[in-house]
């Protein structure tokens, strides 16, 4: 059989860069509303004196098709040709409904182009789709160029795909230090990305858990301070009939632990607080309702799966500690996930949205100690977002401190430049030795290209995608419970 008309006939409906148009869609479809759902109302600290409530609210956000604003100001839909040939970018207009509400009695009620937005070539926005080929050799293109970059200035930039620990997926290996076994969970939830670490201390056994503040506290009293208030009530969630003394030493150690308040001042004692008891219990809850697990809940609400969810990760970390269950194996890709350019955009544009409304924010203040009150229209800065996006696509330099996200394109010849589209690069430091991470995994199998690595300190951290790989876009976690529960599965 010739297996040739097999993949002639994959690549007559896929492209080689399909996962990566397919994400950044999967962004401007669900990403940008996403994170306007995250900061959908704003409240100035200063409002006039005769205003009970001011408050500012974000709606609908839509992105156009890319266009150019010629010198007299006339608007027209740009190719990316043009783009290319006079130094410009390729990007279309974000227009976002935002209104105004004094007293909760609406002012004003907008729709306002708030920046503009890099688009990827051959995506669902771009002018260049559903072009024949006749039509695309018409505007300048190669009908053979499989997209998948964008235009920044005139220069042709690739968003290199990161390869990442999967978040809100509890994983145990052997702490280097203490020979003892130590979990790690990554809880990430839209702006909220927090690592979580529980360990054993060496000395007297006591399970620990650390996260943001929250630094080596007994996981019994953060238990109790979830609502877990009966030792029989942990040991039964944690080990059902059986009995483990691990879990024994810990409920005795801190048996005098009667109260949730109890509890929380324990957490807030152990953390460093050093405030009066009220201040520090408030501080201390604030801290774990907020910032605890924020993937499954950010309010008193959650307490309760909270508690039963760390039980379960007690649980493997004690059956890891007594040899019963192997530890995991990070460089699983089970235990991965790649960030493609969709993710990656989402990123930025999340944290500069935030920087946007900030600074809508800060001229509204500014005004308003002027004894004026000022109309919203007047005082966004549509050129802050923009000049953000464009200024991080052109250096490679991305939100969370990373290098070299951004690169420009490998023209060399048309297989240099797919292979670049493929990429696929480890944050981890290739200064390091991290021999593990850079051998060959049995599940890269398919998945990455076995041979196509760099030779010298990046081999095994830069990879790339095999030919046929396809990557599945992450789904929506309420539709995953759904599905789930017709299944029969029943909550708790």
């Amino acid at each position: 059989m010739d297996k040739s008309i097999l993949i002639k006939k994959y690549f007559e409906e896929k492209k080689f860069v399909e996962s990566s148009i397919r994400s950044f869609n999967n962004f401007i479809d669900l990403g940008l509303k996403d994170v306007i759902e995250e900061n959908k109302e704003a409240e100035p600290n200063i409002i006039p004196h005769n205003i009970e409530s001011f408050k500012i609210r974000f709606g609908k956000i839509t992105v156009g098709n890319p266009q150019i604003i010629e010198a007299d100001g006339s608007r027209r839909p740009i190719y990316p040709s043009e783009a290319r040939l006079r130094k410009i970018s390729y990007s279309a207009p974000i227009f976002l409904e935002i209104s105004s509400y004094i007293n909760d009695v609406q002012r004003e009620n907008f729709q306002a182009e708030v920046g503009k937005l890099p688009i990827m070539l051959r995506s669902k926005y771009c002018n260049l789709k559903d072009l024949s080929r006749e039509d695309l050799i018409t505007k300048g293109e190669d009908p053979n160029d499989p997209g998948g970059y964008f235009i920044i200035n005139g220069t042709e930039r690739v968003l290199v795909t990161i390869e990442d620990l999967a978040e809100n997926n509890f994983v145990i290996e052997k702490d280097q230090k203490t020979g003892l076994p130590s979990g790690r969970i990554f809880s990430a939830q839209g702006s909220y990305k927090i690592p979580h670490q529980l360990n054993f201390n060496k000395k007297d056994g006591i399970a620990q858990i650390s996260f943001t503040r929250i630094k080596e506290v007994p996981i019994v009293v953060l238990l109790k301070a979830l609502g877990m208030l009966k030792d029989e009530e942990i040991m039964k969630e944690i080990c059902g009939e059986e009995s483990y003394e691990d879990i024994l030493i810990n409920l005795f150690e801190f048996a005098d632990v009667r109260s949730t308040e109890d509890a929380f001042d324990t957490l807030a004692r152990k953390s460093g607080f050093t405030q009066t008891k009220e201040v520090r219990v408030e501080r201390a809850i604030d801290m774990i309702d907020k910032y605890l697990l924020p993937h499954i809940g950010r309010d008193k609400a959650s307490r309760s799966i909270k508690a039963k969810n760390l039980c379960k990760m007690f649980k493997k970390l004690i059956r890891a500690k007594r040899g019963e269950i192997p530890f995991n194996d990070k460089d699983h890709y089970g235990n991965k996930r790649l960030r493609l350019s969709g993710d990656l955009l989402l990123d930025l544009f999340r944290a500069n949205f935030k920087l946007l409304v900030n600074d809508i924010l800060y001229n509204f203040q500014r005004i308003i100690k002027r004894g004026k009150l000022p109309s919203i229209r007047v005082i966004i800065r549509d050129k802050l977002l923009t000049s953000r996006i464009y200024s991080s696509m052109a250096t490679g330099e991305w939100v969370g401190g990373r290098q070299g996200v951004s690169q420009r394109i490998d023209r060399a010849n048309f297989l240099g430049m797919v292979s670049h589209l493929q990429k696929v690069n480890s944050p981890l430091s290739s200064s390091q030795e991290n021999f593990e991470a850079r051998a060959l995994h049995c599940t890269h199998i398919g998945r990455l290209c076995p041979i196509e690595t760099p030779e010298g300190t990046n081999i095994g951290l830069r990879k790339n995608m095999a030919m046929l790989c396809s990557i599945s876009q992450g789904m929506d976690d309420s539709k995953l419970l759904e599905k789930i529960k017709e299944l029969g599965v029943k909550e708790i």
